[in-house]
């Protein structure tokens, strides 16, 4: 019966077509719209990652405690032999050493004498090892505005938005003045090898990079850094593992009574991101909630009105002979495969509309100018497990329920009356 149902919708394109398109718009409507969702919400909270809370993050406990004031001298010592046994027995992890700072840049004239200044953050990452996955999750590479990467010991990247409020471009010597780990006053001279835009006037503000080995020097914290983060090698945050992970590490390694005792907090843990991990997940369940309740509505809708609209078509099928269950279950049958295929290809659509997005995205950077938040200037679709089967609750289950309702009124009516409804 289906393949003679398939030939059927094949042959009378008045009975399928416009079901299946119906049907796949819709679908794709809701594939895009979930995975579109998902990477807005889900690439702020992995901005934030990257550039400050990682998915975990051990500090010591007096640090995590005072985290905000970036309180260096109570920062971890001792990190090579720290670094290796996170690497062994968190092996999920990609585990990264960073040293945050407050300070002050100077820019001298031709005598040697102040030019400009300005306050700045800093951020000693790995910038020299030859390991590209910091300035990869950092997206510094083609953040890049003039100049380039630091090509040795001494080069820093500065913010754009400074180096042009400081006249300061590739080449000139600058100086940091900020505090060493044992509070006593530092100064070290740097080269600016580029300046960066990340598109979040949170980091374009006031920021500069160095490789985490001359802000050792600087600073006078070798064999010690402020944090380390790690990274879920998923990509993306996974509350669930990263708690498992800090409850094994806490176990392991962390007392309280031990101010400098290395201590793993979560994402959510850190600045409030609880908080707006938790808010942004179920917003985002509501919003794809109520857009598949209303892609629902529609598509029921078009069920609905395509079984109403063949009423004379029934009438003159049951006066030849066929019997309402029969016709019902063609009915139920026909809808059926309306809506697979039409999910089919509402999907596919769909996923290709998402991986566009997902891999292009669109530039909101102008329209975030003003903002503090630690947003992406690029808002990308993620396409995630679930958007490959989304689209079939509103494409499959509502078309077929549609049809079902209005199926019933063949029971309820005369096969005179169905039939008299075909001359109309």
């Amino acid at each position: 019966m289906i393949k003679f149902l398939f030939k059927g919708l094949l042959r009378d394109k008045h009975r399928s077509l416009m079901p299946l398109i119906v049907v796949a718009v819709g679908v794709m409507l809701t594939v895009f719209f979930q995975s579109w969702l998902t990477g807005v919400i889900s690439d702020s909270i992995e901005f934030n990652a990257r550039f400050t809370t990682g998915h975990v993050k051990v500090m010591t406990n007096a640090y995590a405690e005072n985290v905000e004031q970036m309180p260096n001298d109570l920062a971890l010592m001792g990190v090579d032999t720290i670094l290796p046994g996170l690497k062994k027995d968190f092996p999920g992890l990609d585990w990264a050493e960073r040293i945050h700072f407050a300070g002050l840049i100077d820019v001298p004239d031709a005598q040697g004498e102040t030019r400009a200044q300005g306050t700045v953050v800093g951020f000693g990452i790995d910038l020299l090892s030859g390991d590209p996955r910091e300035t990869d999750r950092m997206n510094i590479r083609s953040s890049l505005k003039k100049g380039r990467l630091p090509q040795k010991s001494g080069g820093i990247l500065l913010s754009d938005a400074v180096s042009e409020k400081l006249k300061v471009n590739p080449g000139d010597t600058v100086s940091i003045i900020s505090s060493t780990m044992f509070g006593e006053m530092a100064v070290y001279n740097f080269i600016l090898s580029g300046t960066v835009e990340f598109g979040s006037t949170a980091m374009d503000k006031g920021s500069f990079l160095a490789d985490i080995g001359d802000v050792r020097k600087a600073l006078n914290m070798e064999d010690a850094t402020g944090e380390i983060l790690g990274f879920l090698n998923g990509g993306f945050y996974d509350h669930e593992l990263a708690e498992q992970t800090t409850i094994d590490f806490n176990k392991r390694y962390s007392r309280s009574t031990d101010e400098f005792s290395p201590v793993m907090q979560t994402l959510k843990e850190q600045q409030n991101m609880g908080i707006l991990v938790d808010y942004s997940y179920k917003m985002l369940g509501i919003m794809i909630s109520v857009f598949l309740v209303a892609m629902s509505i529609v598509l029921w809708n078009a069920g609905l009105l395509g079984g109403l609209r063949r009423y004379g078509e029934f009438g003159m099928r049951l006066a030849i002979g066929e019997s309402k269950g029969h016709v019902y279950k063609t009915m139920i049958y026909e809808s059926l495969l309306i809506g697979v295929l039409g999910s089919f290809a509402g999907i596919a659509i769909g996923l290709g509309v998402a991986w566009y997005f997902q891999t292009y995205g669109i530039n909101v950077g102008s329209m975030m100018k003003d903002s503090t938040m630690m947003m992406p200037a690029v808002m990308r679709a993620h396409i995630t497990p679930e958007t490959w089967y989304i689209g079939f609750i509103p494409g499959v289950f509502s078309k077929l329920i549609g049809t079902m309702l209005s199926g019933i009124g063949i029971f309820k009516r005369q096969t005179a009356q169905l039939f008299k409804e075909l001359e109309s």
